[in-house]
């Protein structure tokens, strides 16, 4: 067979993101798809094919009223006026009461109602910050996130991350531009504070998201990674995508300054299980005190009954949660970032070297009259505006009331419907994806489906034996099988590889296609891999 480049090119690229490298297995699959007249199936984006309508209409609908206060004050030529706070909220009952078809209205309504009944909100402030901030019409003020949105967020996280069993004390949000903005803030602000040093070890549960495995080897951190790789297999040699205790132990070292992970992972798609956190909490308590762990849950809601790391060492753990896949909401850039209010970062801080603490008063000088005693949550919230443009920084206020309705979404039986169909949506997929590919894969309690990671190699010594193992690794690079099926059957899968995983495995994103696409994905990767057989056997 002619390959579409020779195994130097494919060596080359291999070295690219696999997102930098999704593009040119994209040219080839739409050469393919316009020579054959075949669907191209994109399986390497994670953005999913749904969204949560009814909080979308809830927020138009929302809009309608705000725009109804605004008149009220300042009418005529294009131009309204900011709402009133007094009386809003009767107000706002009144128009509900006058339009209750409103698509989105009786969401809107019962949403309201909660944070009025179960919140403890005042109507009035509550209605008003709502209403000012679907209109978009100020800065975010307190900057780092709106007072009401925090607790309605801080409600949902206390359900979907903790398992609806917070630890006590308050957790302290930052809302910020998705999940993306969340990560390159933490890595920027630990370091800018002193608590991590260009040259610490840091560790990184893989496979990983990318972008984990790619920022800490920029200039600006340099940072040692230790992997902590989930490599356990079954007796069959399928992955468990599980951590030995052996592998989770390297965090003893006091070395290891800081833990990055995804919860559930990205590309396997497995929650840590309770063992493995009770592990993690064991070494905190005997070993590493002032481990620093940042966790990424976006994944949080595809598996039944999650508890995050930061429920359980809350102290020591900065979260990361993004509101994109569970909504559909990639566009809306919706995330934030949890400190608890006693952290290990702000007492790491109060015991910097002196040097180093008048170095940071320095630079928080405008922030505060006793600069020393600013949190590390607001720190984050400075640095990513240069410290100086403090006062203008914060998430959008209509991007902070859509995430407001999706977290009260949620808290509302209806939102726990949603939940569960998606769960089986994703579910399905995987079962038509290994329908078709013949495909083995591992699934518990802790699975989120969300992708799939497939090791080609692990199948090829399971079914074949290791003569076909090595001939393959004599003959074609670990890539070869996605620039196959990009340019045999314009599917586009990313390399595993490129996510700290196994060098022959592929990662197959079950969100953003059609049920039965997954079905002929599968077929198509098992006709590929048959050819391998094929041309084994021809040269035997």
């Amino acid at each position: 067979m002619d390959n579409p480049m020779s195994r130097a090119k494919m060596r080359e690229l291999s070295r690219l993101s696999p997102f930098e490298l999704k593009d040119t297995l994209l040219a080839l699959a739409g050469e393919n798809q316009r020579a054959n007249a075949v669907d191209m199936l994109n399986a390497g984006v994670g953005n999913p094919n749904w969204i949560a309508t009814t909080p979308r209409e809830a927020f138009f609908t929302l809009g309608q009223f705000a725009l109804g206060e605004s008149r009220r004050l300042l009418a005529g030529d294009d131009i309204g006026g900011a709402p009133e706070r007094s009386g809003i909220a009767h107000r706002f009952n009144r128009f509900i009461e006058a339009y209750p078809g409103l698509p989105g209205a009786d969401l809107l309504r019962r949403a309201v109602e909660y944070g009025v009944l179960k919140l403890g909100f005042d109507p009035d402030t509550w209605m008003h910050e709502l209403t000012d901030g679907v209109l978009g019409d100020h800065y975010p003020a307190p900057n780092r996130m709106l007072r009401c949105a925090e607790r309605v967020v801080r409600a949902y996280l206390a359900r979907e991350v903790y398992d609806g069993c917070p630890p006590a004390g308050d957790l302290q949000l930052f809302a910020t531009e998705g999940g993306t903005a969340a990560m390159c803030a933490i890595f920027d602000s630990l370091t800018v504070n002193r608590v991590l040093h260009p040259g610490d070890r840091i560790a990184l549960m893989v496979p990983v998201f990318t972008p984990y495995l790619e920022i800490p080897q920029l200039d600006r951190y340099h940072f040692d990674t230790v992997p902590i790789v989930a490599g356990q297999t079954t007796e069959q040699g399928v992955h468990t995508w599980h951590y030995a205790p052996s592998e989770v132990d390297k965090l003893r070292d006091p070395s290891v300054k800081a833990l990055f992970l995804v919860n559930p992972s990205n590309p396997p798609s497995q929650a840590l299980p309770a063992e493995i956190r009770a592990q993690i909490v064991d070494i905190v308590a005997r070993d590493n005190p002032n481990l620093i762990i940042i966790t990424d849950d976006v994944y949080a809601t595809f598996v039944q009954g999650f508890r995050s790391l930061a429920a359980d060492l809350p102290h020591n753990t900065l979260l990361v949660y993004s509101y994109s896949k569970h909504y559909g909401a990639t566009g809306w850039r919706l995330g934030v970032i949890g400190v608890h209010e006693d952290n290990v970062v702000d007492h790491m801080i109060a015991t910097l070297p002196e040097d180093d603490r008048a170095a940071l008063t320095h630079r928080y000088r405008s922030l505060a009259l006793e600069p020393a005693k600013v949190r590390f949550i607001d720190r984050l919230v400075a640095d990513s505006r240069q410290v100086a443009l403090n006062h203008t920084a914060g998430l959008s206020l209509p991007q902070q009331v859509q995430m407001v309705l999706f977290s009260l979404f949620d808290l509302l039986d209806e939102g726990q419907r949603y939940k569960l169909r998606l769960r089986q949506v994703v579910r399905n997929r995987l079962n038509l994806l290994l329908d078709g590919s013949e495909q083995q894969v591992h699934l518990d309690a802790d699975s989120a489906c969300y992708y799939v990671e497939l090791d080609l190699m692990a199948w090829a010594r399971r079914v074949h034996g290791e003569e076909f193992v090595r001939y393959l690794t004599a003959n074609y690079e670990p890539v070869d099988v996605v620039f196959r099926l990009a340019q045999r059957t314009s599917v586009v899968l990313l390399s595993g590889a490129g996510f700290g995983g196994p060098d022959w495995s592929v990662r197959v994103s079950l969100a953003n296609l059609d049920d039965i696409d997954y079905l002929r994905i599968g077929y198509h990767l098992r006709a590929i891999s048959e050819e391998y057989v094929q041309e084994w056997r021809g040269n035997r």
